[in-house]
């Protein structure tokens, strides 16, 4: 007895762990599949923005390949989603069922109590029942045995109620989560429709570069001879602090020497390393850090030395951290960029059209530090900002936090 009472417990708690963990699983899938929602109302809002125009065409190709790469991780999410929602509803079935056969046995049981209680109903039968007793102990046995068969049958009868009201629950739910089923098949329909669309457009879109691809590579290869020129200047920038500081300092490092006060932020900077708030208020990457393969353009490697964030236009670009501004250099194009002293630490924004900071200025968490350029052909709103300790570039996305933008550049 104890070992079927055992094997019963085991089974009970198999489909208990089997029901938790596709809950779980399910509801990571959702978070993941609205992630991914929200990262394409992202691409659609902050990227597509062109007008059409010729000098575009490269631009809008990577916003249509980022939105389809997207686009077919949330179909492949969905696909899992559904799939993990088809065995709960088959768990909740096998549920069904097997309330239905308990129920049924509970029902037999309890018509054969009525039966039996109804053949011996009146007090004639019952009393003659106690008198029949050879002995006053037996009279008092079937009394007791009276008590516990009425009991029993009305606890018979509460455990049919309940198994009916957990039948009910489980059918209700049921019919919850095929409901459920029926919607995310729905959106899985729609979004493959969707990648459909766009896979011909990207279709189009690459005959159209291809015609004057060797324009484009050119222009690829110009803005980042203009990005490389910009980071020696960043890079000489840092040197003249460095050697300004020890100068100052009197002394030899190879880094930027601090003040007592420098070296506090510097120490307190690096405490927050992955929870620094992101340069802009909103916005997803379009750019990692690093070199990497060119989105659009076969064969033509980049190298990032930050990354590039879209964001809204008229956005502000604002300090990851509290410190001092280094300095206020003018870009290209008549854009502006603006580093930022964190101790041995400095942050540079780039792309920026009106500054509201000055040299030497005194700066908060977060603190606005100048409105981001808008282009007026794409149409899109882009800070690029880099990391550095001392002269060393870092990756920025391991210092920001990791839970406040969206990632969008190629995977």
């Amino acid at each position: 007895m104890f070992k079927k009472l055992h094997f019963i417990f085991f089974i009970l708690l198999c489909l208990s762990v089997s029901f938790s963990s596709v809950a779980q699983t399910k509801k990571q899938l959702q978070k993941k599949r609205e992630q991914l929602q929200k990262e394409i109302k992202q691409i659609n809002t902050l990227l597509f923005k062109s007008k059409q125009q010729e000098e575009a065409l490269l631009s809008e190709l990577g916003d249509l390949n980022k939105r389809i790469a997207i686009r077919s991780r949330l179909i492949r999410t969905i696909d899992q989603e559904e799939k993990e929602l088809s065995e709960e509803i088959e768990l909740n079935q096998q549920e069904i069922d097997s309330l239905e056969t308990s129920l049924t046995k509970l029902k037999s049981e309890y018509a054969d109590m009525i039966v039996q209680s109804y053949k011996s109903k009146s007090k004639q039968s019952t009393l003659m029942f106690l008198l029949s007793s050879e002995s006053f102990s037996q009279a008092y046995k079937r009394i007791q045995y009276m008590k516990q068969y009425n009991a029993y049958r009305k606890l018979q009868g509460k455990k049919i109620k309940i198994e009916y009201e957990k039948l009910a629950a489980f059918n209700d739910s049921l019919i919850v989560k095929q409901e459920e089923k029926v919607l995310l098949l729905a959106l899985y329909t729609k979004e493959q429709d969707s990648v459909k669309n766009e896979k011909n457009s990207q279709v189009k879109l690459v005959e159209k570069v291809k015609k004057k691809e060797s324009k484009y590579i050119a222009e690829v290869k110009r803005i980042q001879s203009q990005e490389n020129k910009l980071n020696k200047q960043i890079e000489r920038l840092i040197a003249e602090e460095i050697a300004r500081s020890n100068k100052k300092a009197n002394s030899n490092s190879s880094g930027i020497a601090m003040t007592p006060e420098e070296k506090l932020v510097a120490s307190t900077f690096v405490a927050n390393k992955g929870r620094l708030p992101w340069p802009t208020e909103k916005g997803i990457v379009v750019r990692k850090y690093g070199k990497q393969k060119h989105p659009t353009l076969a064969g033509i490697t980049i190298q990032s030395n930050g990354i590039q964030l879209a964001t809204e236009r008229e956005a502000k670009a604002r300090s990851i951290f509290k410190g001092k501004v280094l300095s206020i250099q003018l870009q290209p194009g008549r854009k502006k960029m603006v580093l930022i002293q964190h101790g041995n630490y400095i942050s540079a924004y780039k792309n920026l059209d009106n500054v509201f900071v000055k040299r030497g200025q005194n700066i908060a968490t977060k603190q606005e530090i100048g409105t981001i350029h808008t282009d007026a052909i794409t149409g899109k709103t882009i800070l690029a900002f880099s990391l550095f300790k001392n002269t060393t570039l870092q990756n920025p996305e391991s210092w920001i936090s990791k839970a406040r933008a969206l990632t969008l550049a190629s995977k």
